[in-house]
């Protein structure tokens, strides 16, 4: 997705049993390897049973808001209990697969929901559960007609990572517990449903969908999505879903999704996954993109008009690697997923628009990085600059920070110099034929990167002072950029006096005026602000990178004339990344505390739980006043 390293306690390595890719070939489980591991964000206990595959019958209930049906497992079991994960779900009834009721206990409510033990017998093949979703469940959006884009339909879609598939489905909602799934979804005709699995391109006549996803993925991959939603392909193997009005302008902006998918196959190996298409949301989507197998999950904020934010979808396509196909086990271990994935990301955007634009990408992520691990120590958590993260008790969100997507990389990064590319790409190339399918915890990747790069290669290289230590190791390769020392000339000659329409930015790219914004003074006058504005247009701009990095000034430096477009863009747009910097800039001042508080008691029904949670406690929300003025 799109948003904590080695201790001698950590976990040992999950690996999901035998499983085979699209063309039929076996992956072997790798010796000396435990076949769980234990995951303290599941009340599953895998070593006494586990599921192997889920079948799904659901009815999606647009105006109850509700999720009903009945959701079947085959378990490999060596107890007598299996023991789901639930959040607000009201179970119905459980039965075993001769159609006999089972018997079963719910779990206190936690952090974690409640545990679901069912009583079944070493035997059991088939255990089967009738229930369906409350009014709250985390995972789940559902948009009245005004909220989406055409405005006509509802719609629906789902957040599972990191722990919220429990709320819409009773499963075993770690990441390293792996499953194959098919599922029979009823949705009003006027609708279609898509998963991450097998899709369909047209509306069907009756409403009903079938999917299925053959190869074994975590529960936090499961995806769902129903709307008034169409089809447009844009390659042999890839295709953009999108709302009517929407989706053609979604084809051309992600029109090289084909050769994304090829560049990443030149560089580690076959797509495994069949095809690979994407779904652009509503904007009340909380991320830039979420990896779900086969259809991405994406925010609207990267459609830009010029192709310039399609990094993103780089990002979840490289997921089909780094994260679905080898994937973290626990949530500890979360910068095996990311850090892996922003390396390959950046690999698959040099081969397709080069050196430069990389360059920039990386300086961008890396001012992110030390804002993140400034902010982390500032705040008396440098614990969490690790790569490896304790997590036990905590919320696993609180493990998705740029740390482990740019740290992360950083550290490959740093690997690569060392080892020269054409080493590292083999290294990696190999890791993940070797481990397709499975799930990986960090303390084994720091086995397997000893046995089959340094110590053939006769590398020596701190992996600990990465994964244990706090903050970057002196030895980090970071990125630097040609092309924005170019804007820091104009920067210098703007704040000598230049007026802004005299600055030489013909032809800038995104992220040059990202860097632009970035680097202004952090005070100016009201007349600096204006003459910004007037020659670049920033308050109107469509580009969603760039309007945020000019409210950030327009906040810090108080220029109400922006002030209707911020109200705007903060009721429309649920994007976590974006929302968090400008309500944290409001909140510096008692003028701008009031007004984030009013923003967002009108905002805060158009956002996704996991926006809520983050929001409500930056904002001390208590919706018990009426809206104050200033």
């Amino acid at each position: 997705m799109i948003p904590s390293l080695i201790r001698s306690t950590t976990a040992t390595l999950l690996v999901c049993m035998v499983a085979c890719g699209p063309a039929g070939d076996q992956v072997p489980k790798q010796k000396g390897y435990k076949p769980t591991t234990m995951d303290h964000h599941s009340h599953a206990r895998p070593d006494d049973a586990r599921i192997t595959h889920l079948d799904l019958d659901l009815v999606v209930d647009m105006d109850a808001k509700r999720i009903s049906g009945t959701a079947r497992y085959e378990v490999e079991s060596k107890s007598d209990r299996i023991i789901f994960d639930t959040d607000g779900l009201t179970i119905e009834r459980v039965f075993l697969g001769d159609g006999s009721d089972a018997q079963y206990t719910m779990g206190d409510s936690s952090m974690l929901g409640r545990s679901l033990e069912v009583r079944i017998t070493p035997d059991t093949k088939e255990v089967g559960i009738v229930y369906h979703t409350g009014d709250r469940a985390k995972a789940l959006q559902w948009l009245r007609p005004g909220q989406t884009t055409d405005r006509e339909f509802p719609f629906l879609f789902t957040q599972g990572e990191a722990i919220l598939t429990r709320t819409w489905i009773p499963i075993q909602d770690s990441p390293g517990i792996r499953f194959t799934y098919a599922a029979n979804v009823t949705v009003p005709k006027e609708l279609m449903a898509v998963m991450s699995a097998t899709n369909p391109t047209e509306h069907s006549a009756d409403g009903t969908y079938s999917f299925r996803m053959d190869n074994p993925i975590p529960a936090y991959l499961i995806a769902l999505a129903v709307g008034d939603i169409v089809f447009e392909s844009t390659g042999s193997r890839t295709g953009v879903y999108a709302e009517r009005s929407m989706v053609k302008k979604a084809a051309w902006e992600f029109a090289d999704m084909e050769k994304m998918l090829e560049a990443a196959e030149t560089l580690y190996g076959p797509y495994r996954w069949g095809r690979y298409d994407l779904i652009v949301l509503p904007p009340s989507f909380p991320f830039g993109g979420m990896e779900n197998p086969r259809l991405t999950f994406a925010t609207p904020t990267i459609i830009a008009g010029d192709r310039s934010l399609t990094a993103v979808v780089a990002h979840e396509l490289a997921h089909s690697w780094s994260g679905n196909l080898v994937t973290n086990a626990t949530w500890n271990d979360f910068w095996l997923n990311e850090g892996f994935t922003v390396y390959f990301e950046r690999r698959i955007c040099e081969a397709l628009y080069g050196v430069p634009y990389v360059d920039m990408l990386g300086v961008i992520g890396a001012q992110d990085l030390k804002a993140t691990m400034e902010k982390l120590t500032r705040d008396g958590q440098p614990e969490d600059t690790r790569l490896y993260l304790d997590l036990d008790g905590r919320n696993p969100d609180d493990g998705m920070t740029d740390v482990a997507y740019e740290k992360g990389c950083a550290m490959l990064r740093t690997l690569e110099a060392l080892a020269t590319r054409p080493v590292f790409d083999a290294f990696l190339r190999n890791y993940f034929d070797t481990y397709a399918f499975q799930s990986m915890t960090t303390e084994h990747f720091i086995t397997h990167l000893q046995e089959h790069l340094l110590t053939p290669n006769g590398l020596s290289f701190d992996v600990n002072a990465w994964t244990e230590g706090e903050g970057l190791p002196a030895n980090a390769v970071m990125p630097t950029s040609d092309r924005f020392d170019l804007v820091e000339k104009q920067i210098a000659r703007w704040t000598s006096g230049t007026p802004a329409a005299e600055l030489a930015t013909n032809g800038w790219t995104t992220f040059e005026w990202m860097h632009f914004l970035r680097h202004l003074p952090q005070d100016m006058r009201e007349e600096q602000m204006n003459d910004l504005d007037g020659a670049f247009k920033f308050t109107s701009s469509g580009n969603a990178e760039i309007l945020v990095a000019w409210l950030e000034n327009c906040i810090r430096n108080d220029h109400e004339e922006a002030y209707t477009r911020l109200d705007e863009f903060l009721n429309t747009v649920g994007r976590r990344k974006y929302l968090i910097p400008l309500y944290s800039g409001l909140i510096r001042s008692e003028k701008g505390r009031i007004l984030a508080q009013n923003i967002y008691r009108s905002a805060r029904p158009n956002y996704h739980a996991v926006s809520v949670r983050t929001l409500d406690d930056l904002l001390a929300w208590k919706d018990n006043k009426p809206p104050a003025r200033f």
